[in-house]
């Protein structure tokens, strides 16, 4: 691990993945041991892996599966949610379970044909209806924290993409943690500063069993793109990426990118319909999208 000017062999690689992510937690005040955790585990090695650390760190934490109804030829959704079970099963962990197409009598694909922001393309849905889930199951559930297991490539994709188009709103609510707030749980990102080599490669250390095929529909997107160019990037000044993302929440402590503009709605209202927050009066996005507003 160039960047962390770091080598070791398969028992201190996976303590020090596990002492790294507590040093991260405590760092950035995400949590304490005293609080329930609700994991969003997809299937894949970064929300697996954050699940094993968690449970091996002594943290309460329970996981949750959204199941999406994405087929695509390779059951993509199906087989995720098995290693998600089977991963819970084997630890004794509890698992809740969304099924979006019998929830709401559609797939995320047949939700996007019929919305139009997204052009057919069932990511922006996707990631509505995800967003919408998990703050309502941690919310009813009592669940103070809600965790996901974007890793460093993630979270520097995301930052050069809204740096590109300075995206001033975008950039001032990336952080590791975005506090509880209008109605919203509190969520928090503890492998933000671990690399997807290095996710990968505790999961693979641990045996842990995950879908190793990315989302059909990832294909060929923009996040996909900047990663690429980090990369690149990173072949050539190791420790880049994370200085990049680093720089950015020391900048954002010291106040240069503080949201200034008193003028910002922010999130007042609460939905009618399903009584979570929203920006707009009236309907929220996903209860329009779902036909729930009639």
């Amino acid at each position: 691990m160039k960047q962390h000017r770091l080598a070791y062999c398969k028992e201190h690689y996976i303590e020090w993945v596990i002492d790294y992510t507590v040093k991260t937690i405590e760092r950035y005040h995400l949590f304490s041991k005293e609080e329930k955790i609700l994991v969003a585990v997809s299937g894949g090695k970064d929300s697996l892996a954050l699940w094993d650390i968690l449970w091996q760190a002594g943290y309460q934490a329970d996981g949750l599966y959204i199941g999406l109804g994405i087929d695509d030829g390779i059951h993509y959704s199906d087989r995720s949610h098995e290693l998600s079970l089977k991963f819970a099963e084997e630890r004794g962990l509890l698992l809740h379970t969304v099924n979006i197409p019998e929830r709401y009598d559609e797939t995320i694909p047949q939700m996007a044909q019929r919305d139009r922001r997204g052009h057919g393309k069932p990511c922006s849905v996707c990631g509505l209806v995800k967003r919408h889930e998990m703050n309502r199951i941690a919310v009813e559930k009592g669940y103070p924290v809600l965790a996901t297991g974007h890793n460093l490539d993630d979270e520097v994709a995301v930052l050069l993409g809204n740096t590109l188009s300075w995206s001033m709103d975008m950039l001032i609510r990336q952080a590791p943690l975005l506090p509880a707030e209008n109605g919203f749980a509190r969520k928090v990102k503890p492998l933000c500063r671990f690399t997807e080599r290095e996710t990968a490669a505790y999961t693979i250390l641990k045996n842990i069993e995950y879908i190793f095929d990315e989302c059909p529909y990832a294909v060929g997107s923009k996040s996909a793109s900047f990663k690429q160019i980090l990369n690149q990037l990173e072949e050539e000044m190791p420790g880049k990426k994370l200085k990049f993302y680093t720089d950015f929440l020391r900048m954002k402590k010291d106040g240069y990118l503080n949201d200034k503009n008193d003028e910002k709605p922010g999130y007042y209202h609460t939905c009618p319909i399903c009584n979570q927050p929203t920006t707009i009066e009236g309907p929220c996005a996903f209860c329009r999208l779902v036909g729930k507003a009639i």
